[in-house]
């Protein structure tokens, strides 16, 4: 196997609080281990449109607290097709990079695993999504900065949903994957979380109205999961039909969760999930995620941390029931 010289990195997908502490601490170690750093803009669409330039320390130089990322990054449909990942690969190979990091959810790692495996290439991930649902990592990079932005939220909107006695439904990201709005619900003194992984044949709402507001509260606040179906915005008009006694409102938090300086905790997990790429790549690991369980930096294949199923603790949807009377 070929010496890495080399190594770009890139980040794709939703911006994460966090990335860019991720970037500095891959660049960082990088070069302090003896490697070459490219940074690749506009995540894969980056590696199609050649996209790059060679990073030093100073590239890098006070962007730890900074959100969003500086290597900004967007959707590709060219990388989705061969002719474009064909066209990725030369690139790389034009521009002399060994080894791809990518910084990334869901959707990005699924896209490194494909590359790496069709033109045999040292890809290597960290887990930047703010949704928490990759699989052999505690937190994702961006998962805490965003819970604690939520907190912060519904904390202000409590104060109207008191003084006028409504019920808030505030919908919150997540996809597939309901650890924002479960913890967060927990953190800010919600009465409620709809999220998917309670999705019984018991109807959430209906067991959140019979326990909680109809029997001492007249305002509440429920926090939902987003859904195309059953979003925020369908409860609440459920509740508006079912029990037209209360006054109901909305708020769709939006993009508004993905900003901001990230927490100690994502520059933490950032730095040390950073440097344990480097680590990874000097070890001749290939096509792995680098995440932390129990405080360890571990490596996972990328086959299994895009799994879909990532467990949420079903005690915390107790502690949330009983604190919540």
């Amino acid at each position: 196997m070929p010496r890495i010289k080399t190594i770009g990195i890139l980040t794709s997908g939703g911006d994460a609080p966090g990335m860019n502490a991720a970037i500095r601490a891959v660049t960082r170690a990088g070069i302090f281990n003896g490697f070459s750093i490219k940074g690749i803009f506009r995540g894969f669409e980056g590696l199609v449109s050649n996209e790059m330039k060679p990073f030093t320390t100073e590239n890098v130089s006070g962007i730890i607290g900074q959100g969003g990322t500086i290597l900004k990054t967007a959707r590709s449909k060219s990388f989705l097709t061969v002719e474009g990942r064909q066209k990725a690969y030369e690139n790389l190979v034009k521009e002399s990079i060994d080894a791809l990091v990518v910084i990334g959810g869901n959707g990005s790692l699924t896209g490194a695993m494909k590359f790496g495996e069709e033109f045999d290439f040292c890809c290597i991930g960290l887990p930047g999504t703010i949704d928490n649902d990759l699989y052999g990592t505690d937190n994702t990079i961006g998962y805490d900065t965003t819970m604690n932005t939520i907190m912060e939220c519904v904390d202000r909107i409590r104060d109207t949903a008191q003084s006028h006695e409504r019920i808030f439904f505030v919908e919150v990201m997540g996809r597939d994957a309901g650890f924002l709005a479960q913890n967060s619900a927990i953190a800010s003194g919600a009465e409620a979380a709809i999220i998917p992984e309670d999705s019984t044949d018991v109807d959430q709402l209906a067991r959140f109205m019979e326990r909680g507001i109809r029997k001492s509260k007249k305002s509440c606040i429920v926090i939902v999961s987003e859904s195309k179906k059953c979003g925020a915005m369908y409860y609440a008009e459920r509740v508006r039909k079912e029990f037209p006694d209360y006054d109901v409102r909305v708020s769709i938090l939006g993009h508004l969760q993905r900003g901001g300086r990230p927490s100690a905790r994502d520059r933490i997990l950032a730095s040390c999930t950073g440097v344990g790429a480097i680590e990874a790549i000097m070890q001749g690991q290939r096509n792995i995620m680098v995440g932390v369980r129990n405080n360890e930096v571990v490596y996972v294949p990328l086959s299994e941390a895009i799994r879909p199923d990532k467990p949420i603790d079903k005690k915390l949807i107790q502690v949330l029931d009983e604190l919540s009377i």
